[in-house]
């Protein structure tokens, strides 16, 4: 490995030359402490900045051997690095002048959850910190002063300030690790009590506003109703009450703008941990809780969706369905079907955004069509059969349709964002009153096994370079959390409502790519399994299959990478 100062002067020597002549740069250098390692340098100062990070062992770092010796401390030490030397890359972002993308300076920003990233890893004994930086240019001349400044001044202060424990405020490592292990024994308890989420007192669920996942000042604490109410005793925290929501069925009741969809919500993102101060740091789901709702116009690929649909008139083979452009219902129906094949052991469900002929049939319309007319077995008849037969819990935030409380094991009602227990009320209500069909015949859960087929257009492209072919990897597009495309075939996302952080898209382009690359086809949970194995073998970055591992990839759960495969 050169040294810095052998950085210095190669650098000095390319000064004021075309700005190609930055890519001599490319490799690593060693900085005492550190080693800085120039992985992909940009072709020009208006494109996309150059690809950098930093390694140091983790004895020069310093931290404590706790903090990287279990999963999710290591993944909550990785997310408080990367904070904090986003904190310090902000303050010379842009310091260094020229024209373009001169004297950028920059990370991944980090939302609220706690999530794996290939921005910053923990891994064989070293910390390894990816950034990018635009090489500044005076037009498209070198400006190497500039750059030099950056790789001199700025980023050794970042290096100091944001990765070496030494510099960390008193405390505050160890209060990030205490909250992480207060979360996993949480997630652990879940198990032990037979929950399926807790929502700890004094949780703040609102957020700061649609496009904001800060939570919002002034908003109501979340306090249990009695009756619902679990203690817990942390590790680290110690004695924390909240809300347990038993396995089984639980709706979520109450007027609208009263917080039954905030709860939801709450709910779907707890699946992930969060950062202190979030407000959600001790709202914790099953972790493999599932977002169901309708998604008009999907494609569906050979999915069993026959316990909800059959009999079609077309004679439509239900148990294989495949369509380009599902309607509410069939959709509704193979997301549960592939949530079941993706390990799902709780449904969380909207009333809003479900299909209506899906959820429920009311008296009058069974009376006017006769079931063996109808090829729609409402959600309703399956919902007590999933629970009782297949240990499959929902929760479900209803406002109008109250045919659900017949089979509800609790009732929570959001009032002004206060929950209440109101079981007994609702029970008491449905006295005298006609039951619906609550149950339907042939009850199965749906087929498995189904094959994908990776291998569509050539896998690694043949491209004509004048001098002959070489091969070109898919090209890998991303449009934020909502979509991507691997070699010009569009994915989309915008209804896989966990994916939280445009990251865990990044890198479910990435998976098809290495699963067109490497896998081929066959079963989608058989090429999920290989995704997940070699992820935990080689961490997240392996998917990219060799190379340069970029900065920006998030680790998405098994479930969105089922769900990703499923809509491919």
């Amino acid at each position: 490995m050169k040294t810095a100062e052998e950085l210095r002067s190669a650098l000095r020597a390319i000064d004021h030359r075309s700005y190609p002549a930055y890519k001599s740069l490319a490799g690593s250098w060693s900085f005492g402490t550190y080693a800085l390692n120039i992985e992909h340098v940009q072709g020009d100062p208006f494109a996309a900045p150059s690809q950098l990070s930093v390694t140091l062992d983790r004895k020069t770092a310093g931290f404590p051997a706790d903090c990287w010796e279990a999963p999710w401390n290591r993944t909550a030490l990785e997310d408080y690095l990367l904070r904090r030397f986003a904190r310090q890359a902000g303050r010379f972002s842009r310091q260094a002048k020229g024209s373009g993308k001169s004297g950028v300076l920059a990370v991944t920003a980090p939302g609220q959850e706690v999530l794996e990233r290939t921005d910053c890893q923990v891994r064989a004994g070293a910390i390894t910190l990816r950034f990018e930086v635009g090489f500044p240019a005076n037009g498209r001349t070198i400006n190497a002063p500039e750059l030099e400044k950056i790789l001199f001044d700025f980023l050794p202060i970042c290096v100091e300030q944001g990765l070496l424990y030494a510099s960390a405020p008193k405390g505050e490592v160890a209060q990030t690790i205490a909250l992480a292990e207060d979360q996993h024994f949480i997630r652990e308890e879940l198990e032990r009590l037979e929950l399926a989420a807790f929502v700890a007192d004094g949780s703040v669920l609102p957020r700061e506003s649609g496009v904001s996942d800060r939570p919002m000042k002034g908003a109501v604490p979340f306090q249990s109703p009695e009756s619902m109410a679990v203690t817990l005793e942390l590790p680290h925290r110690g004695i924390v009450r909240g809300m347990g929501v038993r396995r089984g069925i639980t709706l979520i009741a109450g007027g609208g703008y009263h917080g039954k969809s905030t709860l939801l919500k709450a709910l779907e993102r707890g699946v992930y941990n969060h950062i202190a101060g979030d407000g959600r740091e001790y709202v914790i789901t099953d972790a493999s809780a599932v977002k169901i709702r309708a998604e008009d116009g999907r494609k569906v690929t050979d999915t069993d969706i026959s316990l909800f649909i059959s009999r079609l008139p077309s004679g439509r083979d239900t148990t294989r369905f495949s369509t380009l452009d599902a309607s509410g219902s069939t959709s509704q129906a193979a997301n549960i079907a592939e949530a079941l094949e993706a390990g799902s052991r709780v449904l969380l469900m909207d009333e809003d955004t479900s299909a209506t002929n899906f959820m429920v049939r009311d008296e009058l319309m069974q009376a006017v069509i006769a079931r063996e007319q109808e090829p729609i077995t409402p959600f309703l008849e399956r919902a007590m059969d999933l629970w009782q037969k297949a240990g499959v819990s929902l929760v479900l935030v209803v406002g109008s349709c109250g045919a659900y409380f017949h089979i509800a094991d609790k009732v929570v009602q959001m009032d002004a964002y206060r929950a209440r227990d109101i079981t007994d009320q609702a029970k008491a209500a449905l006295a005298g009153r006609p039951v619906p069909s609550l149950t339907a015949p042939g009850f199965h859960l749906p087929n498995r096994g189904r094959v994908i087929d990776l291998s569509g257009d050539s896998q690694i492209r043949k491209n004509y370079r004048g001098d002959g072919y070489r091969q070109e990897r898919l090209k890998v597009k991303c449009f934020g959390k909502t979509a991507f495309s691997v070699g010009g075939r569009e994915l989309d996302l915008r209804y896989v409502e966990q994916l939280t952080d445009a990251g865990q898209a990044r890198a479910l382009a990435y998976m098809v790519r290495y699963a067109r690359e490497h896998l081929a086809g066959g079963r989608v949970e058989d090429v999920v399994a290989a995704l997940m194995k070699l992820m935990e073998e080689e961490g997240l970055g392996a998917v990219c299959g060799g190379g340069v591992v970029p900065a920006g990839l998030t680790m998405p759960r098994m479930q969105e990478i089922f769900a990703c495969f499923d809509r491919y």
